[in-house]
């Protein structure tokens, strides 16, 4: 391996560092406590050289939201692919959404806003609407006799997208039940009941 290998591997492993301990800061004490000071001690960097890699804070956010976008979108597409039939496939990638919502609660929040500011600059990168464009994808084989219009594709992914987030987002707040089992079976049956609710208007 060449030096200018070598200087960019290091590079990326330093940038990566930055972004797994803005990612710790946020698990441990919440968005709101994040700081280029608080990341510097973390990984025993001046804070100048963390500037060297993002220009501010709001970059590390962009970043860290963007691969959320990322991770989304792939857990997302390996959902589909492991079922043939069209309903089926709607219902595990809706399904993947929401687990990926409460494995990746930080990023979740920070993607779409949920108790703080969404980073605006993540939400319009390349990869923001992949998830969506799966989605639609989708809807349209189920709908396709119909000759569905983008507004109809459209309104169908966001009617899906507002119930499912919003049971998320109550979630994410801690809005619900004081039973946590009692609150996660009914989040799972509340669950179902949309996705298939909403998966038979698109035939109906």
């Amino acid at each position: 391996m060449g030096s200018r290998e070598r200087i960019q591997r290091m590079k990326d492993e330093n940038r990566m560092n930055i972004l797994d301990a803005a990612l710790q800061i946020v698990k441990e004490d919440g968005w709101q406590a994040l700081s280029m000071r608080k990341i510097a001690d973390i990984i025993e960097y001046t804070a100048p050289m963390i500037y060297e890699y993002f220009p501010s804070k709001e970059a590390i956010l962009t970043e860290l939201s963007a691969q959320g976008f990322r991770q989304l979108a792939k857990k997302m597409r390996e959902a589909k692919m492991n079922h043939e039939q069209p309903e089926k496939q709607l219902e595990a990638m809706w399904l993947a959404y929401w687990d990926f919502a409460f494995e990746h609660k930080e990023r979740y929040q920070l993607m779409f806003g949920v108790g703080m500011r969404a980073c605006e600059a993540g939400a319009d990168c390349e990869y923001s609407k992949t998830h969506a464009d799966l989605v639609n994808d989708v809807i349209y084989e189920i709908m396709k006799e119909k000759a569905p219009s983008q507004e109809v594709l459209c309104r169908k992914y966001y009617t899906f997208w507002s119930v499912i987030h919003g049971l998320i987002s109550i979630n994410l707040v801690n809005i619900g039940l004081e039973d946590e089992d009692e609150q996660q079976q009914l989040n799972q049956q509340i669950l179902k009941d949309a996705i298939y609710g909403i998966t038979r208007s698109l035939v109906d």
